[in-house]
């Protein structure tokens, strides 16, 4: 068992964009959805694509037996905005 769907759909993006972010076809990322045995070097891109996404999710995400509660990052933009300290006069 494993969480894929619920990730994509955290990510927000199509069965087409995952599978183009992880080197396969949209038909691999819907058979995985549906059941299929996820292996682990693609549960390894996932991890990376999330990451890319600004996502951060683990093996324990992917195949835990519950669906994760995932947490965007914050924004690299956002982050530089809370950083960045604001002139006030």
């Amino acid at each position: 068992m494993h969480n894929l769907k619920p990730i994509r759909e955290a990510l927000g993006v199509t069965q087409q964009v995952m599978a183009a972010g992880i080197g396969c076809t949209q038909g691999n990322i819907g058979h995985y959805e549906r059941g299929q045995t996820l292996p682990p070097e693609m549960a390894k891109r996932v991890i990376e694509f999330a990451g890319s996404l600004g996502l951060v999710i683990g093996y324990d995400h992917i195949y835990g037996s519950k669906q994760p509660k995932l947490r965007r990052r914050k924004s690299v933009e956002a982050q530089s905005r809370a950083d960045t300290p604001t002139n006030q006069t």
